[in-house]
């Protein structure tokens, strides 16, 4: 498997997993567990599963297209950063939840 592709599966799963972190958050929590306004606003409108699924599907959709321009390395700079800033915050709260 070549290296770029691995890091679209990467991204991808990266997406999956923040959108299964943040529904379980919202879920227990409510809407404030969302760190994005915008996204927290639309949960309380439409709830967060139809919220949560809109937004990963144009970010995975985004991950495919920079994919597909051959940017790879700008693929595997938004996965590392996805990676710091969206899911290892999300496994820091898992970890001290009661």
């Amino acid at each position: 498997m070549r290296v770029s592709r691995l890091v679209l599966l990467l991204f991808l799963a990266a997406q999956l997993f923040d959108g299964l972190f943040t529904y379980v958050a919202v879920s227990a929590v409510g809407t404030h567990a969302e760190g994005n306004v915008i996204l927290a606003a639309w949960m309380n409108l439409l709830g967060p599963g139809p919220t949560l699924f809109a937004a990963k599907l144009v970010a995975a959709a985004a991950g495919v297209f920079v994919y597909t321009r051959g940017m790879h390395r700008l693929l595997a700079g938004l996965t590392a950063l996805y990676g710091l800033m969206a899911i290892g915050p999300w496994l820091v709260v898992y970890r001290t939840w009661p």
